[in-house]
C-alpha cells in the first residue's frame, strides 16, 4: 500500500485514564499538519460527522473554492447585532426583534458575501448581567457545545466581532469581553469592536471613538480595530451607507493577513466550562454540579460516564 503521508497518534478522550493532554495535543497537531501538507494536492475532500459525544478537531477548509471566513458577533441584547448583520448583508435577513429569546451564547449563523469574499456570522447573545445563576450556566454550555462544533467544523474562528451601543463601558460589558475573548478564545482570536447608535453624534461618527479609546484601554478591553456607526436605517440614510462601507472594510482588513482560524481542540469546551464557573453569582457557588450530568447527556450528547467525568473536572477546577 503506498500513502501520500503519516501520522501516529492516540484518539482516546482526555477524560480517560490513561490518556493526557499532552497526548491529545500531540496527536492533534500531528493530524492537523498532515492534513495541511496533504490536502492542497488533493482534489476530493470528504467531511465526516462527529461520532456522538465527541467534540469534533479537525479544519473543515480544506480547499480554496469552499474557504469562507468565521466571524463570531458578540455583545448585550439591544446592542444592534441583528442590525449590524442586516448592514452587511445589504439586506434584512436577521430579526430585529426586542422579543427575541435572551440566552446566553444562544446563536444564528449568516452567510454573508461582500467584495469577493464569503463570510460566516455567528450572532451570539452575550451576558445581560455581569455575573451567571445555575441555570443560566447550564444553558450556556450548552449553546457553547454546539456553538464550539459547528465552529470547528467549519474551520475554526477567524474574528471576534464585539458590538457595543455607545454609552458607558459597564461591569456587563466588560464580562462579556471576557466571556468571548478570554474564555471561549483563549485570547488567541483579534477582536474588533463595532460603536452603534451614532448617528445623531455631532460631527463625525469617528469622534466617539477618539473621546473614549483611553478608557478601553484602562478596562483592559484591548482591541485590533474599531468602527463608529450606526445601523438604523431612519432619517440618516447618508450615515447609514457610511456605516455599510465602515464596517465591511473593518472586516476585511482584519482578516485579510492570512492568519491561521484559530480552533482550540479537545480542551477547548472543557477549559471555557471551567473558566465560565468564575461568573457564577457567588451564592450558586455551592449548587454547582446539580443537573450537570443529566445536561451534558441529554442535551450534548455525552454518554453518562464521559459526563460524570467531565462534570467532576469541571468542579474540581482540573482542566
Amino acid at each position: 500500500m503506498t500513502f501520500a503521508g503519516h501520522a501516529c497518534v492516540t484518539t482516546g478522550m482526555i477524560t480517560q485514564s490513561k490518556v493526557t493532554e499532552c497526548g491529545r495535543k500531540q496527536s492533534y497537531d500531528a493530524v492537523c499538519k498532515l492534513i495541511r501538507q496533504c490536502c492542497s494536492s488533493s482534489e476530493t475532500v470528504v467531511h465526516t460527522r462527529p461520532s456522538r459525544g465527541t467534540i469534533p478537531n479537525v479544519p473543515s477548509k480544506m480547499t480554496a473554492s469552499n474557504k469562507h471566513t468565521n466571524i463570531v458577533l458578540f455583545g448585550q441584547t439591544g446592542a444592534g447585532k441583528s442590525s449590524l448583520v442586516n448592514l452587511m448583508m445589504g439586506e434584512n435577513v436577521a430579526s430585529t426583534s426586542s422579543d427575541m429569546i435572551s440566552c446566553t451564547l444562544r446563536w444564528e449563523e449568516y452567510p454573508i458575501d461582500f467584495d469577493g469574499e464569503s463570510y460566516r456570522v455567528f450572532d451570539t447573545v452575550g451576558l445581560e448581567e455581569p455575573q451567571l445563576r445555575i441555570s443560566q450556566y447550564l444553558d450556556a454550555v450548552e449553546n457553547a457545545y454546539t456553538l464550539i462544533q459547528n465552529l470547528e467544523r467549519q474551520g475554526g474562528i477567524d474574528l471576534l466581532l464585539f458590538c457595543m451601543r455607545a454609552g458607558r463601558l459597564t461591569t456587563t460589558v466588560q464580562s462579556n469581553y471576557r466571556l468571548f475573548h478570554e474564555f471561549l478564545c483563549d485570547k488567541k482570536v483579534p477582536v474588533v469592536v463595532v460603536i452603534t447608535y451614532l448617528e445623531n453624534e455631532v460631527g463625525e461618527m469617528d469622534n466617539w471613538w477618539k473621546q473614549n479609546e483611553d478608557v478601553f484601554r484602562e478596562r483592559e478591553i484591548r482591541v485590533a480595530g474599531h468602527a463608529c456607526i450606526t445601523a438604523i436605517q431612519g432619517n440618516h440614510p447618508e450615515r447609514y451607507e457610511e456605516s455599510r462601507t465602515t464596517i465591511r472594510k473593518l472586516v476585511k482588513e482584519s482578516t485579510a493577513y492570512g492568519q491561521e482560524a484559530w480552533i482550540g481542540g479537545n480542551h477547548m469546551f472543557v477549559s471555557f466550562m471551567c473558566k465560565l464557573k468564575g461568573l457564577l453569582v457567588v451564592k450558586e457557588k455551592s449548587r454547582f454540579g446539580k443537573g450537570m450530568v443529566s445536561r451534558l447527556t441529554e442535551r450534548c450528547g455525552l454518554s453518562p460516564d464521559i459526563a460524570q467525568q467531565l462534570a467532576d473536572r469541571i468542579k474540581n477546577g482540573v482542566i
